[in-house]
């Protein structure tokens, strides 16, 4: 049974005490109030727990979409069945959100329901309210729930910047925070909390903060430093990659999609940290849903019509980057004609009624697709019998992640060794062409092979910023790898390209910097005068 299961049910009790709004404060909804209820040590391991509960957030209409859809490998176009939804998908493609923008808004919501929800849990162990079952269990769940808000933090200095940074429990209305301040506390409560963690990697700690976790949240901060406080902090994070390769049981599975199964990933070696999902007892991930079209049902023997046509595809631009002899390509994408168990071909039931549903690899543009455009998901996999949502779990950190920063990081300080990395990365991928997997450290300082430039009627203008990218081979890679892992965003930011490129329908052109973090919202100002609006946003919304 996984362990997100226990964590609802934890979540749901400490949902019934706290609550969270815009404002950061903390209301009571129920009877059940500390006051009321008497924790005993059977409480303290699933209240520990339920500080998971805000990591939900795997969907197109919340912190999936805006790392996904804003970034030049996935878009999600409205289509003859719909999908238009008052343009917010077109405006994260385009880089037009506002303050008002849903994304947004829910964004920022759950990560300091998250970081809240961990101060309150750390304030009733630390006050005895929450007793422990013995001082090692005590130190190690302190350990834990730091780590825990430590992410959360993250989250909020990756996509806000400058932002509140609420240490403790507290009433009070947040001031902003420079993202420095951010920064060095993440670091700091990593640095220190890090030995105390939980070394066993899966079993009890699947989808919880262990050693090795929290040392991939560190290096990962590490490796943005440039982007969060302007100085470079590459050989921090080589040395933390460097010891979670050295003293971690963590190792690559023998096939990519072992990652993403619905089933029997809970002692996987490669996963580092993910979200465990449960379809029936904890709330299911749903992205098959719109990425996949109604017709798909009957291919997949789903419970579930999926929406539409759907529309979550790839960039023909991006896909156009594969080698085509990297089974990557058919792992992560459905493609050409979709044919059920028993041989029947599919048929469109929207603008192409009646021709075969096959996909086809271009794009027309981000403003309006036809029902076959783009190839869709088919990363993760749908059990049979699936309602609206699966029981596949989604990792947000896996050890290729290791291994592809450790690359990085020896890339950009002048070291040897980044080619090896990435080809070890690569095997599993041309186990049929084994020579194509080999990577050398000169190929990986090319520029990428990404055709950047807008589309009109898929027709590709090569216009723009065409300028070579750094590393650009080595941002295929991590493209090619982490796809529809929320991981583009980020790395397209750090290698100075979000703001810079034009892809499909997207054109950066009169495009500030500032885009690179996302506005405060509006409701969140509303309710707190202590606010004030990021950078450019106030003229530009």
């Amino acid at each position: 049974m996984k362990a997100y299961i226990k964590i609802a049910v934890a979540a749901f009790l400490m949902g019934s005490t706290i609550s969270c709004s815009n404002d950061l404060d903390e209301k009571v909804y129920s009877l059940v109030t500390e006051g009321t209820y008497n924790f005993t040590t059977e409480d303290f391991h699933p209240t520990v727990a339920s500080v998971y509960s805000y990591f939900r957030f795997i969907g197109h209409d919340n912190y999936w979409g805006t790392q996904e859809l804003t970034t030049d490998g996935i878009v999600n176009p409205p289509n003859s069945s719909g999908w238009d939804d008052g343009g917010t998908y077109r405006m994260l493609h385009y880089h037009k959100w506002t303050s008002e923008q849903n994304h947004v808004r829910v964004m920022w919501d759950k990560f300091y329901q998250g970081v809240i929800l961990c101060n309150t849990v750390i304030d009733q162990i630390e006050s005895g309210l929450l007793p422990a079952p013995s001082d090692a269990e005590k130190k190690a769940g302190l350990a834990e729930l730091r780590a825990v808000r430590a992410y959360y933090n993250w989250l909020i200095c990756d996509n806000f910047g400058d932002a509140p940074l609420i240490k403790t429990r507290t009433s009070e209305l947040p001031e902003k925070s420079s993202r420095r301040e951010i920064y060095q506390f993440i670091v700091d409560e990593l640095t220190a909390i890090i030995p105390d963690l939980d070394e066993e990697q899966g079993g009890k700690m699947y989808g919880r903060m262990n050693k090795w976790a929290g040392m991939t949240l560190l290096a990962n901060v590490y490796l943005n430093a440039k982007v969060y406080i302007g100085e470079e902090h590459w050989q921090d994070c080589l040395n933390v990659c460097n010891e979670i390769i050295k003293d971690s049981p963590c190792d690559l599975s023998d096939n990519y999609r072992d990652s993403f199964l619905a089933s029997g990933t809970e002692n996987s070696k490669e996963i580092l940290f993910t979200i465990p999902f449960d379809k029936t007892l904890a709330g299911g991930q749903s992205i098959h849903m719109f990425s996949w079209h109604g017709e798909l049902q009957k291919k997949f023997k789903l419970e579930a019509t999926p929406w539409g046509s759907g529309s979550s595809m790839a960039l023909t631009q991006f896909i156009d980057t594969y080698d085509e002899k990297d089974t990557r390509l058919g792992d992560t994408w459905l493609m050409g004609d979709q044919i059920t168990p028993e041989g029947e071909l599919l048929l469109c039931t929207y603008d192409k009624k009646g021709e075969p549903l096959s996909y086809i690899k271009e794009v027309k543009d981000g403003h309006y697709t036809n029902e076959t455009d783009g190839y869709r998901m088919y990363k993760f996999e749908v059990e049979p019998g699936t309602p609206g949502s699966s029981n596949t779990d989604f990792p947000l950190h896996r050890y290729s992640e290791i291994l592809l920063m450790k690359a990085e990081c020896l890339l950009r300080l002048g070291q040897p060794g980044a080619g090896a990395l990435v080809t070890e990365v690569r095997k599993r991928n041309f186990k049929g062409n084994p020579e194509r997997a080999t990577v050398t450290d000169d190929e990986l300082k090319q520029n990428s092979s990404y055709q950047y430039g807008t589309v009109e009627n898929y027709v590709n203008k090569h216009d723009g910023d065409q300028s070579p990218i750094q590393f650009g081979r080595l941002l295929d890679e991590l493209g090619w790898e982490f796809v529809w892992e929320m991981h583009r965003r980020r790395d397209m930011i750090r290698f100075g390209i979000f703001t810079k490129k034009n892809w499909l329908s997207h054109d950066a052109a009169g495009e500030g910097d500032y885009r690179t973090v996302f506005p405060i919202p509006e409701a969140a100002l509303t309710s707190n005068p202590k606010l004030t609006q990021n950078p450019d946003y106030l003229s530009n919304n």
